[in-house]
C-alpha cells in the first residue's frame, strides 16, 4: 500500500486522505477548503491548497452540485463593450443548456480578492474572465475544484498558464493611423487607454509605427492616454484642441469608441466640424458607433466572438487536459462618414478662425 502511494505522487495523484495526513487534519477539513467553506483557519486553508496545487490535485468526477453556469466577470459593467461580451456568452451558454451570471469585482488587472470565496459556492461549469491577469492563488482553487477558466485578454500579453482569447491590438492602431495618412493628414493625434494597460500601449505602438513608417512626427503634444469613457475623450481632445492652429492635430484616433464620442463633443464646443475641419477614429466598433453623428470610423474589434471563443474554450477544458492557449482575433477598419481629407492649408494663415457652428452633438452616454 505504500508503494502504490508513492507510484501515485510521483505521477502527480493523492488522494484527499493524503492531503488530510499530510496537512495533518482531517478528511473533512479538506473537504470544506474544496468546496469553498469559510469555517477553516486560513492558516489551514493555504496549507492544504498548496499541497493540493504541489500534487496536482483534480476532482476525479464532477459533483452533483456543479451548477449549469458560466459565470463571465468584469471590472465594471458600464461600459458598452461589456454588453457585446455578455451576449457573446450568452450565445453559447443557450447552445448547451446553460445560463449566465454576471460578477463586477476588483480592478482592470484583476478580480478582488473575495470573488473566489462566491465562486467556489456557486460552482459554475467555468469562468470567463475579462481582465489581464489572475493571482496564482485564484488559480490554483479553481484548478483544484475543476472550475476550468479563460481570460478574454484585451491586453494580449496573458500568463503562458491561462487560456485566453485576444485580438490584434497593434494591427488595429496602424490600421486606423494609415487611414488617416492616406486621407491626406499629417498632424494626427492619439487618445489611447490608460497608461498600465497593454492593448494600450500596443494601439499606441501601431499608430507610431505608421507615423514612422510615414516619416511623421509624432511629439508629445500628439499623444494623451485616457480611460476609455466620454469623459476621457472629451478631457483630452479639449487640451489637443486648445493648441495652437500649427500644431492642432487635423486627425484624432481615440482608443476607443466612447472616447471617441468624447473628441466629437470638444471638437463641437471648440467649433470645429466632423470630418470637414477634423477627422476622427475610434475603436471597438460597438453599436453607437453607427448612429453617432456623423458616423464613425472605427476599427472593429470582435467582440462578441472573442466572448464566443473563449465560452467555447471553456466548455472543451471541462473534457480536455488544460493547455495554455491564446486565441487572436483579427482586427478591421470600419470607415464610416468621421473621417476625410484634411482641410486645405492653402491661405490658411492668412484666413479667420472659423466661427463656432452647431452641430447636432454625439448622442453620448454621460
Amino acid at each position: 500500500m505504500l508503494l502504490a502511494m508513492r507510484d501515485d505522487e510521483e505521477l502527480g495523484r493523492i488522494t484527499l486522505a493524503q492531503v488530510a495526513k499530510k496537512a495533518g487534519v482531517s478528511i473533512s477539513t479538506v473537504s470544506k477548503v474544496l468546496n469553498g467553506r469559510q469555517d477553516v483557519a486560513p492558516p489551514t486553508r493555504i496549507k492544504v491548497e498548496r499541497l493540493l496545487e504541489t500534487h496536482a490535485y483534480r476532482r476525479t468526477a464532477r459533483s452533483s452540485r456543479e451548477a449549469p453556469l458560466i459565470e463571465i466577470v468584469f471590472h465594471e459593467l458600464d461600459s458598452m463593450w461589456a454588453l457585446e461580451l455578455i451576449r457573446g456568452v450568452e450565445n453559447v451558454a443557450k447552445a448547451n443548456q446553460a445560463s449566465v451570471v454576471l460578477t463586477e469585482s476588483g480592478t482592470r488587472h484583476s478580480p478582488s480578492p473575495d470573488w473566489i470565496e462566491g465562486v467556489l459556492q456557486r460552482r459554475p461549469i467555468g469562468v470567463v474572465l475579462v481582465f489581464s491577469a489572475l493571482p496564482q492563488s485564484v488559480k490554483q482553487q479553481l484548478r483544484a475544484r475543476s472550475i476550468p477558466f479563460v481570460i478574454i485578454d484585451p491586453a494580449g500579453d496573458p500568463e503562458p498558464d491561462v487560456p485566453s482569447v485576444g485580438s490584434a491590438n497593434w494591427t488595429g492602431g496602424l490600421a486606423a493611423t494609415r487611414h488617416l495618412i492616406e486621407l491626406g493628414h499629417r498632424r494626427i493625434g492619439i487618445i489611447t487607454g490608460p497608461e498600465d494597460m497593454l492593448c494600450s500601449l500596443a494601439r499606441l505602438d501601431g499608430y507610431r509605427s505608421a507615423m514612422n513608417m510615414a516619416g511623421l512626427e509624432t511629439g508629445p503634444e500628439l499623444v494623451r492616454f485616457g480611460d476609455f469613457h466620454v469623459e476621457g475623450g472629451f478631457d483630452r481632445a479639449t487640451e489637443m484642441l486648445a493648441l495652437p492652429r500649427s500644431q492642432r492635430p487635423t486627425a484624432i484616433f481615440a482608443g476607443s469608441d466612447l472616447q471617441a464620442l468624447g473628441v466629437l463633443e470638444a471638437a463641437r464646443v471648440s467649433g470645429l466640424r466632423v470630418p470637414h475641419d477634423l477627422s476622427v477614429v475610434g475603436y471597438d466598433d460597438v453599436q453607437v458607433a453607427r448612429w453617432s453623428s456623423p458616423a464613425l470610423t472605427t476599427v472593429h474589434q470582435p467582440l462578441r466572438q472573442m466572448a464566443e471563443e473563449a465560452a467555447q474554450m471553456l466548455l472543451r477544458l471541462r473534457t480536455e487536459e488544460p493547455s495554455a492557449t491564446r486565441l487572436e482575433l483579427a482586427t478591421s477598419l470600419v470607415v464610416r462618414n468621421s473621417t476625410a481629407p484634411p482641410p486645405r492649408e492653402a491661405g490658411a494663415e492668412a484666413a479667420p478662425e472659423a466661427a463656432p457652428q452647431t452641430v447636432p452633438a454625439a448622442r453620448t452616454e454621460r
